[in-house]
């Protein structure tokens, strides 16, 4: 199989679990990032912290930790790691206005940690919105992504 190849698939396109029981364990870590963008209302009542729903803040990076540690039950083929660290930045942007939400995960393992990371950020988004919707249905998710990684055969990467 080539390098530039996909990983998840076989000689015949079928899908699989990539085999990563001969590579070495070394220390792998990914952060990324996302936005919810909202009203200044919203963002105010959030960081004063008068949500009906509670501490959305505080709620959301439970959430993030938990969606890493869920993440190979909810993406297909993804390997169950052994998280040694997650953690959540969840920063007010007024000038945005939003939220901007930055998870960094750490394993030492034999496969990436990029997927944990990019879906802390994603189910802490997702919290966000659901804790504050009855009062700004048009919050949007945007610009998750990956902003970088270390460890593995690849090394080092951060996004340009």
């Amino acid at each position: 199989m080539s390098e530039a190849s996909l990983t998840h698939l076989d000689a015949d396109g079928s899908a699989r679990m990539v085999d990563v029981g001969d590579k070495p364990e070394t220390v792998r870590t990914a952060r990324a990032e996302g936005l919810v963008l909202m009203r200044a209302e919203t963002l105010e009542m959030i960081r004063q912290g008068s949500a009906k729903k509670g501490d959305v803040i505080a709620i959301a990076r439970i959430a993030g930790i938990m969606g890493a540690k869920k993440t190979h039950e909810l993406i297909p083929l993804c390997h169950p790691l052994m998280l040694e660290k997650v953690s959540l930045d969840l920063e007010y942007e007024p000038a945005l206005p939003g939220i901007r939400v930055s998870a960094t995960c750490r394993v030492s393992g034999k496969t990436g940690i990029e997927m944990e990371a990019l879906t802390a950020v994603s189910i802490a988004c997702l919290t966000i919105y659901d804790m504050a919707k009855a009062v700004d249905r048009d919050m949007t998710i945007s610009q998750i992504r990956l902003v970088e990684k270390t460890g593995g055969r690849s090394g080092t990467w951060s996004a340009a």
